[in-house]
C-alpha cells in the first residue's frame, strides 16, 4: 500500500493574494504601492525645495515612508517572482515582473534626491543625530547610503541611469530569461524522447549512469551552443551598462561596486581567494582519486558532481524533511520549529513536473512575515542539501521579521552565511549517522562536492568574469572568445584536473544574467567559508550557540562583514589564519575520504 504524502511538494500563494497573476487583490496591492511611491517622492521634493538640512522631524518621516515602500516592492517582487517560476509559461507573470521593476525604478529615482537631503545634513551634526531615536536602529544602512551618494553622479543623472536601466540593463536580463524559459532539449532514455526544460536537464547532468551524463552533457553543449549568440548579447549589453556607469561615476575597478553590495574590503576578497589557491592540490587529489573509483583515467566536467556509491539517493520528500528538522533539533531547537513550520504550512515548491525555472532560491514575504522556497525535488542527497540550503535562507529572515525594514537588508555574501551553515549541519550529520561505510562514503563525496563547488567552480566564474570585464572595456566580446575565457578560467581553477571543461557554462548559468547583484559569484564562497568557521565554533560551544547565532544573523544589515566576524567571532578577515581555519574542516573531509578509498 503506498504511503500518504505528508507533506505538500506544492507551495500556497494564495495566502498572499488568491488567484494568481490574474489576483484583482495583487493588481489592487501594486496601485496602493505606486500612489505611496508617488506620495513619497512629493515628500521629499517639498523638503529639498526647503533651503537647507532637513531636521530630525522631517527625515525620522520620510525614513518610516520608505520603510514602508521597501517592505512593499520586496512583497511583491516576491510575489511574482514566484509565479514566473512556478510556471514559465504564465505571461501575465512576465508583465507583472516588468511593472514591478519598473516601480522599484521609480522608487529608486527618489531615493536618489532622497540622498541628496542626506547629504545636506553638516557632517558635525551628522554622527550625533545617528545616535539618537528614530535613527539608531537604522543608523548602519542610513549612513551607508549618505557616503555612497557622495561618491555617485548628480541625483537628476542618477534618476536618468535608473530609468534607463529598466528597459536596457534590467531589459537584457529578462531578454536571457526569456531564452532559458524557450530552451528544450530532445533526450532519448529508455527508448522514449522527452523534451527537457533547462532545470530538468540541469538535474539529470548529475545522473549515476555515466552514459546519460556523457549523452545529456553534448546535447546540453549542443543546446547552449544554438542559444550562444542570444545570451553573448545579453551578457555583453548587460556588462556594456555596467562599464559606461562605473565610468561616468569615476569607478575604476569593476570590484567596487559588487565589494560595496556586499560591505567587504578588496583585501578580504583578495586574501580569501589566495588561502583557498594554496589548499587546491588536497583537492585536485580528491578528483583523481574519484576518477579512479568511477573507473576513469580522469574526470569529465560532468564528472566532477557525479556520486560515488547509490547511498542516499532515494530520499522521498517527507524523509528528507524528518531528516532536516532532526537534525538542525540537535544544534537549534528554535530553527527545527521553524523548518517544521515551513514544512507544514506549504511554503515550499518542490514538485519535479515540467515548465518550472531551473535552480532554487528562497525568497521573503515581510509583510506577511513569511518565505516561500523554490527547487525541484528528485530524491537525491544533494536535494536534501539544497532543501537545507534554502531553509537556512528561510530561517535567516525568520530571525529579522520583527526589525525595521532597512536593517533587514543584508547583503548576499552573508546571506549565504545561514543557508550553508543549515547545510552543513544535515550533511555533516548524515555522514556520522551512515549505517555503513559505502553510506558514508556517498555521503561525505557528496559534502566534499560542495567544497570543491565553491573552491573551484565558483573561482572559475570570478576568473572568467573579471577577464570578460576588462576585455568588454574594450568592446563586444564573441561568442568564440567567450567559450576561450570560460575554458581557460575553468582549466586554472581546476588546476588542470580535469579532462573536458563545459565552454558554454557562461551561456548556461543564470547567475552571469542577474542584474540585481553583480559579481554574482564570490559571495557564494565567502558565505560557504563563513559558515564553515561558524559551524567550528558551533561544535565547541553545542547549543549554547543558537542565541549568539541569532545575535550574529540579526547584525548582517547593520554592519560590514570584517566588523560582523570580529564582534561575533572575535577573528580579522583580512587576515589569512581564520580562512584557513575554514578551509581545514573542508580539508578533513578530504583527507577522511582519502583514507577510506587507500
Amino acid at each position: 500500500m503506498a504511503m500518504t504524502q505528508r507533506y505538500s511538494l506544492v507551495w500556497d500563494l494564495d495566502v498572499f493574494f488568491p488567484g494568481g497573476s490574474a489576483s484583482p487583490q495583487f493588481a489592487a496591492f501594486l496601485e496602493e504601492t505606486e500612489r505611496e511611491i508617488g506620495s513619497f517622492r512629493d515628500a521629499v521634493a517639498s523638503a529639498a525645495e526647503r533651503d537647507g538640512a532637513p531636521g530630525a522631524d522631517t527625515l525620522a518621516a520620510l525614513i518610516e515612508r520608505m520603510q514602508s515602500i521597501v517592505l512593499k516592492l520586496r512583497e511583491a517582487d516576491s510575489f511574482a517572482g514566484c509565479l514566473a517560476s512556478e510556471n514559465q509559461a504564465d505571461k501575465k507573470a512576465v508583465q507583472l515582473n516588468g511593472r514591478i521593476a519598473s516601480l522599484g525604478a521609480a522608487f529608486s529615482s527618489v531615493l536618489t534626491r532622497f540622498d541628496e537631503l542626506l547629504k545636506r545634513v553638516p557632517d558635525s551634526d551628522w554622527s550625533a543625530l545617528l545616535q539618537s531615536e528614530p535613527f539608531r536602529p537604522v543608523a548602519f544602512p542610513i549612513d551607508e547610503r549618505r557616503q555612497l551618494a557622495k561618491e555617485k553622479l548628480a541625483p537628476e543623472l542618477e534618476s536618468l541611469i535608473g530609468d534607463l536601466a529598466v528597459d536596457g540593463y534590467h531589459g537584457w536580463g529578462e531578454a536571457y530569461n526569456t531564452v532559458v524559459g524557450k530552451f528544450k532539449l530532445e533526450f532519448e532514455e529508455n527508448g522514449s524522447v522527452t523534451a527537457l526544460s533547462a532545470g530538468q536537464a540541469a538535474n539529470k547532468l548529475h545522473s549515476p549512469d555515466r552514459n546519460v551524463r556523457t549523452r545529456l552533457f553534448a546535447e546540453w553543449e549542443k543546446a547552449w551552443g544554438e542559444q550562444a549568440d542570444y545570451a553573448a548579447d545579453a551578457l555583453n549589453r548587460l556588462a556594456g551598462f555596467r562599464i559606461q556607469t562605473y565610468k561616468h561615476r569615476g569607478w575604476d575597478s569593476i570590484l567596487k561596486e559588487p565589494l560595496d553590495v556586499n560591505r567587504m574590503s578588496e583585501k578580504t576578497l583578495s586574501v580569501m581567494w589566495d588561502v583557498i589557491e594554496r589548499n587546491k592540490p588536497i583537492f585536485v587529489d580528491y578528483l583523481n582519486r574519484k576518477a579512479k573509483l568511477l573507473g576513469l583515467d580522469t574526470l569529465s566536467w560532468h564528472d566532477v558532481e557525479a556520486p560515488v556509491g547509490e547511498a542516499g539517493n532515494d530520499i522521498p520528500f517527507d524523509a528528507a524533511a524528518d531528516m532536516i528538522v532532526e537534525q538542525f533539533r540537535r544544534f537549534s531547537p528554535k530553527m527545527a520549529d521553524f523548518a517544521e513550520m515551513a514544512f507544514a504550512e506549504r511554503w515550499i515548491e518542490a514538485e519535479d513536473r515540467p515548465g518550472k525555472r531551473p535552480g532554487g532560491f528562497c525568497t521573503s514575504f515581510p509583510i506577511k512575515g513569511q518565505t516561500r522556497i523554490f527547487m525541484t525535488y528528485a530524491n537525491t542527497a544533494s536535494n536534501v542539501s539544497t532543501l537545507a540550503h534554502e531553509l537556512g535562507h528561510a530561517y535567516h529572515q525568520h530571525v529579522m521579521n520583527d526589525m525595521p525594514a532597512l536593517a533587514q537588508e543584508y547583503a548576499m555574501n552573508v546571506a549565504e552565511t545561514a543557508s550553508t551553515f543549515a547545510e552543513m549541519i544535515v550533511s555533516d550529520a548524515a555522514v556520522k549517522q551512515a549505517s555503513t561505510d559505502a553510506e558514508r562514503l556517498a555521503l561525505l563525496e557528496d559534502k566534499i562536492q560542495r567544497s570543491v563547488a565553491f573552491f573551484m567552480n565558483i573561482h572559475a566564474r570570478f576568473l572568467f568574469e573579471t577577464e570578460f570585464y576588462e576585455l568588454r572595456c574594450g568592446g563586444l566580446v564573441g561568442v568564440e572568445q567567450l567559450n576561450e575565457l570560460m575554458t581557460s578560467a575553468q582549466r586554472r581553477a581546476f588546476q588542470d584536473a580535469l579532462s573536458e571543461y563545459h565552454p558554454h557554462f557562461w551561456a548556461s548559468k543564470l547567475h552571469f544574467y542577474i542584474t540585481s547583484v553583480p559579481f554574482y559569484n564570490f559571495p557564494y564562497t565567502f558565505g560557504y567559508l563563513f559558515s564553515s568557521g561558524l559551524y567550528a565554533v558551533a561544535q565547541k560551544e553545542g547549543a549554547g550557540f543558537e542565541d549568539r547565532y541569532v545575535a550574529l544573523l540579526r547584525d548582517t544589515g547593520s554592519m560590514t562583514v570584517e566588523r560582523l566576524a570580529e564582534k561575533h567571532l572575535g577573528v580579522d578577515l583580512t587576515q589569512p589564519d581564520f580562512w584557513q581555519s575554514a578551509v581545514d574542516l573542508a580539508v578533513a573531509d578530504v583527507k577522511q575520504f582519502l583514507a577510506m578509498t587507500e
